[in-house]
C-alpha cells in the first residue's frame, strides 16, 4: 500500500456529502413533490455535473496510489451491478443501468493491462489530449453521430451509444467518461514525484476523511436510508 494522503480522503468525503445532499433533494423533488425550481434548472445540473466529474477525476488520480487493484476494480464493478439489480426490482422506471460505479469499475479494470503502456507516455501533454478526447466523444455521443448499427443493444449503450428505448436513472457510459478518468490518472503521474512536498496533502479532516475512506459503503446505503427517512417524515405530516 502506498502512502495515504489525508487530503484526498477528505476531498472524497466532501463529494460524498454533496452526493447525499443532491440525492436527498432528488427524492424530495421527484418522489415527494417538493418544489425547487432551481434544482430542475441549470444550477441543479451544474451541481450534479461537478459531483460526478469530481468523483471520476479523483478516482483516476488515486488509481496509482492503491494496491490490490484488480480486487478493488471488481468490487466497485460488482457494486455497480448490485445497484442495477436492486433498482430494477425496486423501481424499474428509474433503474440505474451503467451508472457511475459500473463506469469507475470499468475504468479501473481497463487501466490494469494498459498502465504499462500509459507509463511510457509523457503525462503533462496527455492531460489536455485526454480532455480533448473527452469533449469530442461527449459531443459525438450527445448528438448521435454514426451509423444506426452503433445504437443497437446494451453493449453499444455501455460504450456510449444507447439504443432508442434505452433509459437509466444514472447513465455514465465508457465514452466519453473514460477520458476524464484518464485526465485524473495523468494528473497524478504529472505531479507524483512532488506529492510528498505538498504538506497540505497529509492534512486530515477526520470526519470528512472517514466518509471518504468508506465512500463505497456510503454510496450503497445512502439512497435507501434517505428514502426511508423522507417516507416517514412525509407519512407523519399527513
Amino acid at each position: 500500500m502506498k502512502k495515504r494522503f489525508g487530503l484526498l480522503d477528505s476531498m472524497r468525503g466532501i463529494l460524498v456529502l454533496n452526493m447525499i445532499a443532491y440525492h436527498t433533494l432528488w427524492d424530495m423533488v421527484y418522489l415527494f413533490d417538493f418544489t425547487a425550481p432551481w434544482y430542475r434548472a441549470l444550477p441543479g445540473r451544474i451541481w450534479q455535473r461537478c459531483i460526478c466529474c469530481g468523483f471520476i477525476l479523483l478516482s483516476g488520480f488515486c488509481w496509482s496510489l492503491g494496491s490490490h487493484r484488480l480486487r478493488r476494480a471488481l468490487t466497485v464493478f460488482g457494486a455497480g451491478a448490485l445497484v442495477t439489480v436492486v433498482t430494477l426490482i425496486a423501481s424499474p422506471a428509474t433503474a440505474v443501468i451503467f451508472g457511475i460505479l459500473t463506469l469507475l469499475g470499468s475504468c479501473m479494470l481497463i487501466l490494469i493491462p494498459l498502465s504499462r503502456l500509459f507509463e511510457k507516455l509523457p503525462p503533462v501533454p496527455m492531460i489536455p489530449v485526454c480532455f480533448v478526447l473527452y469533449e469530442v466523444c461527449a459531443y459525438i455521443t450527445s448528438v448521435g453521430l454514426g451509423p444506426n448499427r452503433l445504437y443497437c443493444n446494451y453493449l453499444t449503450a455501455y460504450l456510449g451509444f444507447p439504443f432508442a428505448d434505452f433509459s437509466s436513472g444514472d447513465y455514465f457510459p465508457l465514452f466519453p467518461w473514460l477520458f476524464l478518468f484518464l485526465c485524473g490518472y495523468f494528473l497524478y503521474r504529472a505531479i507524483e514525484a512532488h506529492l510528498s512536498d505538498f504538506r497540505v496533502m497529509t492534512a486530515t479532516f477526520s470526519p470528512l476523511a472517514f466518509v471518504g475512506r468508506h465512500s463505497l459503503i456510503f454510496y450503497l446505503l445512502h439512497q435507501p436510508i434517505i428514502y426511508a427517512v423522507l417516507w416517514l417524515v412525509n407519512h407523519n405530516l399527513r
